[in-house]
């Protein structure tokens, strides 16, 4: 009994860490959304699963899927369009069958694969400062992309598609304006 006993606090600390990523995104509404959400927030609650399943089975270009977007742009502005196809294009279309897993278990969310704002909670802040390290950060997509051959960010734990959403999300929406992010999280 007391040996098992002194694994209590050691498992205490791992669940802690498992939920360290979603703690995360508290606190983290004033980053732009997201691919993922963006799609959940046009697709509508609930979602229009006819039109989740169109698009999660269609493979267009960011151009491609610009233009196949043009309907939603009263709900969204263009940098929001915009992140959106970069979303839809570098992650569309979805493994077979797993919409239809993900919506009898009554997760449609689940099926989508992290957006750039998930992957930065997720991934940025462990090692750096999530505002000086990466909310203000001015680049392109080419040098996003770069980032991820730098020596610390080798590696990350992040498959290519992962990496390519970050890019696209980072180069449409960063840097952020100072006046954007809570003064308690600005450095």
């Amino acid at each position: 009994m007391r040996g098992k006993g002194r694994w209590v606090p050691v498992m205490v600390c791992f669940a802690l860490v498992l939920a360290l990523p979603a703690w995360g995104q508290e606190g983290y509404e004033f980053m732009p959304k997201g691919g993922k959400t963006l799609l959940l927030q046009v697709l509508g609650s609930p979602p229009d699963m006819a039109e989740l399943s169109r698009i999660a089975a269609t493979k267009h270009t960011e151009e491609e899927w610009s233009g196949a977007l043009a309907a939603h742009k009263a709900a969204l502005s263009d940098k929001e369009l915009r992140t959106l196809a970069a979303y839809l294009a570098v992650n569309m279309p979805l493994a077979e069958g797993v919409l239809e897993a993900a919506g009898k278990a009554g997760k449609i969310g689940d099926a989508l694969p992290p957006d750039g704002r998930e992957l930065a909670w997720n991934q940025c802040q462990f090692c750096h400062s999530l505002f000086t390290g990466y909310l203000t950060q001015d680049r392109d997509l080419a040098a996003w992309q770069a980032e991820f051959q730098t020596p610390f960010h080798r590696e990350i734990t992040m498959t290519e598609q992962e990496r390519e959403t970050f890019s696209r999300y980072s180069a449409i929406n960063m840097p952020m304006k100072i006046d954007d992010v809570p003064p308690e999280l600005r450095f």
